[in-house]
This record gives C-alpha cells, structure tokens and sequence, in this order.
C-alpha cells in the first residue's frame, strides 16, 4: 500500500515521482479504453471506474488508500464543472433550439415525477424512511448524456432525440444539486430543516439568478474575449474555458446555481462565433475527456467492494423501478404536451443512464453528516454499475427497432485553419447510409444554397473531386464547405433530399422544402 496514498498527511517531493508514474499510466489505459468501448459498445465510464477499483484499497495491483468523501466532491464538482462547460461549447443552438422547452421540463417536472416515483418504492419495498427515500431517489434523478453519447456516437439518431439528451444533461445537473443538498441537511439537522415551500421558492431563486448570471457572464465574456483576442489560440481557448469557470464561482459566491450559470455560459460562448473555435473547442473536449477520466478512477478508488455485495439487492429493486417506471413516467409527463411521438418518448425512457452525477452527490450525504447512510454511496455505484452494462449495449437496438435511426448524418468538423475563419465558412461531413434516398442523385441535383458546394467525396477509402454529374452512392463520405450564414441551409437541403429524393422542394418551385 503506497504509503502517500491516505487521507492525512502531507504530499512531499518524494511523492511525486510515483504520482506521476501513475497518473500518467492510468491516463495511457484510459486512452487506450476507449477502442475497447467503442468494440463492446459500453460506456468508457465502466472502464474507468473498473481501474479506479483495480488499483484502489482492495485492488489486486497498486493498492492506493483512498476514502475521503470530502475530497471526492470538491474534485466532482471541479470535474463537472469542466465536463458541463465542455457540453455547452460544444452544443450548437440550431441543434438544441426546439428541444430547450421539452428539456427544462424533463430536468423539472421530470426530476419531480422521478425523484416522487423512487421515494415510494424504496418507502414501501426496501422500508426506507421518508426523508431517505427522497435522498435516494434525488441521487439518482441525474441523466448523463455523455455515457448515452457514447455508445450511440456510430448510430445516427434524429437532431430532436440528440439535443433533447444534451440539453437535458446540461440543465439537470443543477437543480438535482440543489434537491440532494437540501435532503442531506434535513436528514442531518431534522429540527432545522426548512419548509418544502421555502426550498421550492429557495431553488427556483437559484436557478434564475444562476441561469442570469450564467446568460450574462457569457455573452460580456464573448465580447470581451473577441476585442481582446490573441494571436494564440491557445492562449484565447484558455480564456474561453476560465470564462465559464467564472460563471459558476460568480453564481455559486452569492449562492445561486453555478452548474446552470457555468452550461449557459458556455452554450452562450459555444455559439456566439468567436475566433479560433475549432482551438477552443479542442481545448474544452480534451479538459472535458480529463475531468471524466479522473473523476471516474476517483470514484472507483473511494468504492470499498467488500461493501458492494450488502447493496445487491437494494441496488437492483431500486434500478428496475427507475428505469421500468419513474423514467417513463417522468418522460410521458415531461414532453407529452410538446406532441413527442412515442418511439421518441421510448427511446428516451431507455436513454436514461445514470454516470458520474449521481455518484459524485452519493457523497454529498456523508459530508453532511446525514444520518444511517453510510451505504449510500455504494448502493448508487453497484446501481450505475449493473444498469449501465444491462442498457448501454442494448441502445442502438432500441433505436434501429423503434425505427428512429436516420440513414442521413452529418458532422461539423474542426479544423485549425486561418483562412475558413475569415471567410467565415464551415465543413460538413455528410454519410449517406444504405436507406438514403441521395443514392443516385446527382451532385446538381442537390441544389445547395448559393455559398455551399460539394468538395469531396470519399468512396470505398479512395477520395475524388466530384463534377456537377457526378452520382451519390450509398456508403459515400461527402465534405461540404459551405459559408456560415447558409450552413444550416445547406445541411437542411441535403437532409431533405435523403428523406424525399431529388424531387424534394419542387412542389413550390423554390427548391425548398
């Protein structure tokens, strides 16, 4: 057992060199697992936290001593801080825009119904007491879209599915927080808890200071940074990224949400066109890839595995009835008013896979002192654990039986080049898969908007510049540059060629839809 690895102590020069040779082989295995999760189509999170157990307490390698609860969620939120500000700078508006609304009420009214549905099982299964029940159920109320990304990243699903996951991650987060802190204290200190209406009134507070904040920070921070900008791109993305840093500690300092303040002000600075945005968002994936992997380990070394076999059972009552009845639930009641169809509300409900989040807040109880918890944390993690290998792999089934897989897709490309930037144009990379009705369409036919162009086409592995009547093939890579005020033009076109052939737009003679 090393012997810098325990919670007290100071960590010396002579530490650091075994620290680093750790780190940086944990950080060459995790890179390396991401081709294994990719093969077994689960999500890299099991990965790494099966490497955080590896090399924990009861490991059989490095055997790092590690239990403090307090360190684990000072690191966690640090971690989200930087995973959310990747999934804001990341997100594009066009994509997300008509998913906003459905989203805040799933991360609302769907974290009400989840939170309600949990606390009864547990209640009048497992015998739970109410206040733990609801401590529970508020755990585990948080989505994690970037575990469900992961597995469907080769699966082409429609943008209405797509952005209601990443907008429904990006706003979950913070009120779950605000709940979960709120049971830990009145489980802790009963005869001091506050009112359920003063904490509804309290919360609804800090998510609306938290989002204003957040909305401002990012776009006084975009116009600041574009005035100000370097000839660095690096030294600009690092500014980008401190900005929605600055977001959460602004909110969290006069104690509104930071997680909302800290999405908002990156999906504000994600979309405001500012230089050098492939460089920042290359910068912001990487630092988002780094938060994952050491939060993930982190929660793998703090997990005792002795304890695990005691929450079996628990963790298996508790998971059916999230994913077979609070999940749905909240999704039928969320979005049903916005006219989602019901594959999409399925599809949804299977969707949910529970990842860092909730087991990041299992920690929050302990560091409150709540009372007769102390299973919690390992309960939550034998649940993420189990119901992720029993949902990831089964994704892309879902999706291809529900029949909501798209045979077109198209993906922004980053790409560190001057002169794109300052013709203010942008590449699309469209795949025409074996249903899409662009097969045999010739490249005039697409009939792009004025500023967009086909420039390549990649088939069978060997790329070539196509004529006007060269013909679209099923399997074609096609790369389009197009400017950016009709990029979204462009991607609309070909969508609805795919879905309607080269017939599409002809009915009004505009070429539109």
């Amino acid at each position: 057992m090393l012997p810098w690895s325990g919670t007290s102590g100071s960590f010396t020069l002579h530490d650091l060199t075994p620290a680093l040779l750790i780190g940086s082989i944990v950080l060459l295995v995790s890179v390396a697992a991401v081709r294994l999760s990719l093969k077994s189509g689960l999500p890299s999170l099991l990965i790494y936290l099966g490497i955080g157990l590896a090399i924990g307490e009861a490991g059989p390698f490095i055997q790092i001593r590690f239990d403090s609860n307090e360190l684990t969620q000072v690191l966690g939120y640090a971690a989200l801080i930087l995973i959310l500000s990747e999934g804001g700078l990341s997100t594009k508006w066009e994509g997300v825009r008509h998913s906003v609304a459905p989203a805040a009420v799933l991360s609302t009214v769907g974290v009400i119904t989840s939170v309600a549905v949990v606390a009864v099982a547990a209640r009048f299964i497992l015998h739970f007491d109410w206040n733990t029940a609801l401590l529970v159920g508020a755990i585990l109320s948080s989505t994690d879209a970037a575990a469900v990304f992961s597995v469907l990243r080769r699966v082409p699903l429609p943008r209405r599915i797509t952005g209601m996951l990443e907008a429904e991650s990006g706003f979950n987060d913070a009120p779950v927080v605000i709940l979960v802190t709120a049971l830990a204290v009145r489980s802790a200190n009963p005869a001091e808890a506050e009112g359920w209406l003063t904490l509804a009134l309290k919360a609804v507070v800090e998510l609306g200071v938290g989002a204003a904040i957040g909305l401002a920070v990012g776009w006084a921070g975009g116009q600041f940074m574009r005035r100000a900008a370097s000839g660095s791109s690096g030294l600009f993305s690092i500014g980008v990224v401190a900005l929605t840093v600055l977001a959460y500690a602004a909110a969290a300092s006069v104690h509104a949400s930071g997680f909302i303040a800290c999405y908002l002000a990156a999906l504000v600075l994600g979309n405001l066109r500012l230089p050098h945005g492939p460089a920042v968002l290359g910068l912001s994936t990487a630092l988002g890839w780094l938060a994952q992997i050491g939060l993930f380990v982190l929660l793998g070394l703090l997990a005792s595995p002795e304890k695990m076999g005691d929450q079996l059972v628990r963790a298996i009552v508790i998971g059916l009835v999230l994913l077979l009845f609070a999940r749905p639930l909240s999704v039928f009641l969320s979005v049903s008013p916005f006219r989602l169809g019901w594959r999409d509300q399925v599809f949804l409900s299977w969707a949910g896979l529970r990842g860092a989040v909730p087991v990041v807040l299992a920690t929050v109880p302990l560091t409150l002192g709540a009372k007769n918890v102390d299973w919690i944390f390992e309960l939550v993690f034998v649940l993420v654990v189990i119901f992720t290998i029993v949902q990831a792999p089964t994704l892309p089934w879902v999706a291809q039986r529900l029949g909501i897989v798209e045979d077109y897709r198209s993906l922004d490309l980053s790409v560190e080049a001057t002169p794109l930037e300052e013709l203010r144009a942008e590449l699309i990379q469209v795949t025409v898969g074996p249903a899409s009705r662009l097969h045999g369409v010739e490249i005039f036919e697409l009939r792009l908007p004025e500023g967009a162009n086909v420039t390549l086409v990649v088939r069978g592995g060997k790329g070539f510049v196509p004529e006007n009547n060269a013909v679209i093939r099923r399997g074609d890579q096609l790369l389009i540059v197009a400017t950016a005020e009709v990029r979204s033009r462009a991607e609309k076109r070909v969508r609805s060629v795919s879905q309607h052939g080269r017939l599409a737009g002809w009915r009004d003679g505009s070429g539109k839809k």
